[in-house]
């Protein structure tokens, strides 16, 4: 089915690399993307879009191209309707929002109800296109956000946010039922997200006091105390690797140095990584040519957090 995705605009890119855990990108713009996706209902794990749509349709962004649109598509419905539209930062479009939203209220057959729709037929403009569908999921943001890591039982600070490691979970493709590794758990909100979507979890951490955390996050969840450069997990056993890489002198590790716990570790994931399957890297500083003494790169992604800390995300298989 090809699905019409208004995403968030927290970053350029990851959203959409985001969607293909759910399918195959055909089209995209500044918050908007386009994707065949054979499994409609698997859009509910997604972290960085806001809303699905069933495509219609696309236009230029012009009042008489969209209604050209909206005859064409000849669209009738028997329920409650209504017709929005979401202009991106940037885009052009010859005619105002209410206006465009009142030409799919009278070019669409049916009930027009603004107050309680059965269902929303919403035109996304970016840049200067004009992509059209009708709403079949919204994106719960407020689940997140209940997840929140001062919400857990074990809190510690600098832990990485729900959203952003949903995210990587899905960017690293791992589906419902495959085992995902973390090598560096931390109190485990990278694993959380995962199980939240039926993966299989599993989880190490070189911190006895981190582990301790980790039980009481993620109870009934397998864990080790385990050093990353030589983890007792067999050849090739794990699906998918996702990790946020130890950094700065706060942090317990095992290692002579911070360059050689890095080389160690992406040696031993990519050990006990099934060939093929992608390991999603987080860093705070550049460690692309560690990275490629093992892997080959397939993605670079950076996120700025705040004025001295800027993550960068590896997608390596």
């Amino acid at each position: 089915m090809k699905l019409l995705f208004e995403l968030s605009g927290e970053h350029p890119d990851l959203p959409v690399s985001e969607l293909e855990c759910v399918g195959r990108v055909l089209d995209r713009r500044a918050q908007v993307a386009v994707a065949e996706c054979p499994d409609p209902e698997a859009v509910g794990r997604l972290a960085l879009t806001h809303v699905v749509m069933e495509y219609l349709g696309e236009c230029e962004a012009t009042r008489e191209a969209f209604a050209t649109l909206l005859r064409d598509l000849a669209i009738r419905t028997d329920k409650p309707f209504a017709g929005r539209v979401k202009l991106i930062q940037g885009a052009h479009m010859d005619v105002p929002r209410l206006e465009a939203e009142r030409l799919i209220g009278g070019l669409v057959a049916g009930p027009v109800s603004l107050r309680e729709p059965v269902e929303e037929y919403r035109a996304v403009v970016s840049d200067d296109r004009c992509y059209f569908g009708r709403v079949i999921a919204r994106i719960d943001r407020g689940g997140f956000e209940y997840r929140n890591p001062m919400r857990r039982p074990f809190f510690h600070p600098g832990v990485m946010m729900p959203r952003m490691g949903r995210a990587l979970v899905n960017i690293s493709l791992v589906r419902s039922g495959e085992l995902i590794f973390d090598p560096f758990c931390g109190t485990g909100g990278i694993l959380l997200e995962a199980r939240e979507i039926g993966v299989r979890v599993l989880g190490s951490d070189f911190d006895p006091a981190m582990v301790a955390g980790y039980r009481q996050n993620l109870p009934g969840s397998d864990v080790m105390i385990a050093d990353a450069t030589a983890v007792p997990v067999c050849d090739g056993a794990l699906d998918s690797v996702v990790t946020d890489l130890p950094y700065g002198q706060s942090v317990r590790i095992h290692g002579e140095s911070m360059d050689r716990l890095y080389d160690g570790s992406l040696a031993e994931i990519r050990r006990i990584l099934r060939p093929g399957r992608r390991a999603v890297v987080v860093t705070h500083r550049d460690i692309t040519p560690i990275a490629a003494r093992h892997f080959t790169i397939l993605q670079e992604h950076e996120q700025r957090v705040h004025k001295s800390l800027t993550r960068r995300i590896l997608v390596l298989s």
